[in-house]
């Protein structure tokens, strides 16, 4: 299986540089996932392919400000350093630029020096291990410094930060944002529990690594980032009375889908736990949990089209992917979204 198997043609003007206005106005392309139909949807009219009894499994993880812009503190040299994940209390792992300007031993400051970083050492693929001091509280002081660690792909200023969460996020922790639950209001959330379906809360800390373009020709070669999942108590009996009971469990996007596949067994039941997923799901992956997916449009020859091209196939995915660039869908974070069903 070729990485170039999953190339689509995308002109660059249906990349969504902006949010809408309203969350749930996006467009939806609904796809039955065994014929390759397809037809065209407002988000909103998510709640009528929606069953009472159905499960939505949301990822309520939070985005933090991760991108800081500081100083070298020996030269003065504009750096810029992205936390990646925590290692321990105020030890991180970051992505530097440029990174042959901060060695171990180099410190940096940021904010006139409201916050400061000691580079300790050199790790995976060339990140740093980063060292923070301050005075206060990190949240704080990353909130006032710190930027949006928007995709490369999107080059306009966010002018709202909200607008990179999701409304139920909760849990400090990803840098870059779980984007198809973007398109859901409280209201609209609101509506789908009056159905009777029921909605169960997961987390797992989104990591850069969701961008990482696969440079391999092999797919099955790829080394796939590992990320920070939690799966508690309620949202496991949730989501096993759901699969007892005859319901679909719906993933809301890719996120959403590792976390539930990584901790399913056989029969598709949870259980309580956190970890560390590495999980690389590519056609020929035999899904254990999910009936269902909601996500956003996605890159071309990247890990998240392989996904949903193994839950309908390679060539319904590309077919479904072809009529959207025809039909003027907007792609990827900000754009539309797809309910695989």
């Amino acid at each position: 299986m070729k990485t170039s198997d999953f190339y689509f043609d995308l002109p660059k003007e249906q990349i969504a540089q902006d949010p809408l206005k309203d969350r749930s106005s996006s467009r939806l392309m609904v796809l039955d996932k065994k014929t390759g139909d397809v037809s065209h949807h407002i988000f909103k009219d998510i709640i009528s392919f929606l069953n009472p009894g159905d499960c939505l499994v949301i990822n309520n993880t939070k985005v933090i400000p991760a991108r800081l812009h500081g100083v070298k503190e020996d030269t003065g040299a504009h750096v810029e350093v992205l936390l990646l994940k925590r290692m321990e209390n105020d030890t991180w792992e970051t992505l530097v630029k440029p990174g042959k300007k901060l060695r171990p031993g180099a410190t940096v400051s940021f904010g006139d020096g409201l916050l400061r970083a000691e580079i300790l050492d050199v790790v995976d693929e060339g990140n740093r291990k980063v060292k923070f001091i301050y005075d206060g509280i990190f949240e704080e002081i990353l909130d006032k410094l710190g930027e949006m660690p928007l995709p490369p792909y999107i080059t306009h200023k966010l002018e709202d930060k909200n607008r990179y969460q999701t409304v139920y996020a909760k849990y400090d922790g990803s840098a870059a944002a779980p984007t198809a639950g973007l398109h859901f209001t409280n209201e609209l959330l609101e509506q789908i529990k009056a159905k009777g379906i029921k909605i169960a809360n997961i987390t797992l800390h989104v990591g850069l690594g969701t961008f990482r373009p696969v440079k391999v020709d092999d797919v099955t070669q790829h080394h796939m980032h590992s990320e920070f999942y939690m799966v508690d108590e309620e949202a496991a009996q949730i989501i096993n009375e759901t699969k007892d009971q005859g319901g679909r469990v719906i993933a809301v996007g890719t996120t959403s889908t590792r976390t539930l596949e990584t901790v399913a067994d056989a029969q598709g039941h949870v259980r309580p736990c956190s970890g560390w997923t590495q999980i690389f799901i590519y056609p020929g992956y035999e899904f254990k949990c999910i009936d269902a997916l909601i996500t956003n449009f996605h890159l071309p020859e990247s890990t998240l089209l392989m996904l949903v091209s193994a839950l309908a196939s390679k060539e319904i995915i590309l077919n479904a992917y072809n009529i959207a660039v025809k039909e003027g869908y907007r792609f990827f974070s900000f754009g539309d979204a797809m309910l695989i069903e």
